[in-house]
């Protein structure tokens, strides 16, 4: 009897915390939901690491123009440059996890992280929306003696190959740094400032090959000065059926610059999946689409919601901390 007295007990004791964890689950799940009910009931700040005029900007102005209408609320754009995104992400931290504080990011926020040049880790933030995905395409010379990626990957065996980048520690140094390991190359690289002088170099014969996005050397591979050997991803691209992946050729190096947003990982989850949706929904409006045509990309390609992108961030950062480790440039 004593026995069965004891068990009750502790049952009824079970029960009771059980209880409690519930209800604390539900009261959480009722604060969050009352939350989001009342979000967004003052302007939004978007903010960007970048100059007035440059891609980032552009792109940040052209999301917001219907995404303040399907919010309801104001988003201004507040500039926090330097730092390659540091001076942005350090801004960042010192806001509320509220959703009223949205922050514009590409690659060099990563890189920024990864080589600890801010107070902000990769799991501070939580990616809400994608923008944009520019594939990056292995190109050579339309003229020179490369046909195929074979015949690239085997003269790079041979002797290293004068590698085109726009700067050292940037997208295409460490999707080359990829590349080379998973084909088992080496590589000399060049800088050169910026993706615009990477192409003129490639076309005036002064490197052997070169990373472009899509958007950077669409009109060189169209009209033939360049060839694109492959490009740097695990499927086809829709307007580039012709040019075989890296993944196809058994090379598994992925490399795109990407465009996006975040906000704070503790900001509640249905305030993320409001600006999530209210984002994608801006991004797929026709506005917004003519100006990713104008670069060469489609809104199915580019567009996506809080699950891809912040997965897909996630793993951006994995690459490109592993990357800049092997290249010698975080210690």
């Amino acid at each position: 009897m004593t026995e069965f007295k004891n068990y009750l007990r502790r049952n009824i004791v079970k029960a009771g915390f059980g209880a409690v964890a519930i209800a604390g689950i539900s009261t959480f799940s009722l604060v969050s939901t009352a939350i989001a009910d009342k979000y967004p009931n003052k302007p939004i700040e978007l903010v960007i690491h970048a100059k007035y005029g440059g891609g980032t900007d552009t792109t940040a102005r052209m999301v917001s123009i219907r995404t303040r209408r399907n919010l309801g609320t104001d988003i201004s754009i507040v500039a926090k440059r330097g730092g390659s995104g540091a001076k942005a992400q350090n801004y960042v931290l010192t806001k509320p996890a509220d959703g009223y504080t949205i922050m514009a990011l590409t690659q060099s926020h990563l890189y920024t992280m990864a080589r600890g040049k801010s107070n902000m880790k990769i799991n501070d933030i939580v990616g809400v929306a994608r923008a944009m995905d520019d594939p990056t395409f292995i190109t050579v010379s339309g003229k020179g003696k490369f046909k195929t990626l074979e015949e690239l990957v085997a003269a790079s065996k041979k002797a290293p190959l004068n590698w085109g980048v726009a700067q050292i520690g940037g997208t295409e140094h460490i999707g080359l740094a990829q590349f080379a390991k998973e084909a088992g190359i080496k590589f000399k690289v060049v800088p050169f400032g910026s993706g615009a002088q990477m192409v003129q170099a490639l076309m005036a014969g002064k490197i052997d090959a070169t990373l472009p996005n899509v958007s950077e050397a669409a009109n060189q591979v169209a009209d033939g000065s360049f060839k694109a050997l492959a490009v740097m991803a695990e499927n086809r691209l829709k307007d580039y059926p012709n040019v075989p992946t890296t993944f196809e050729k058994g090379i598994k190096a992925k490399c795109s610059t990407t465009r996006g947003y975040a906000v704070l990982a503790s900001t509640p989850q249905p305030i993320i999946d409001q600006i999530s949706k209210a984002m994608v929904k801006a991004m797929k409006h026709e506005v917004f689409a003519s100006y990713l045509a104008g670069a060469g990309l489609t809104v199915d390609s580019s567009v996506a919601g809080t699950k891809i992108w912040d997965k897909q961030l996630k793993a951006e950062y994995k690459v490109a901390a592993s990357a800049l480790k092997e290249l010698g440039l975080v210690k």
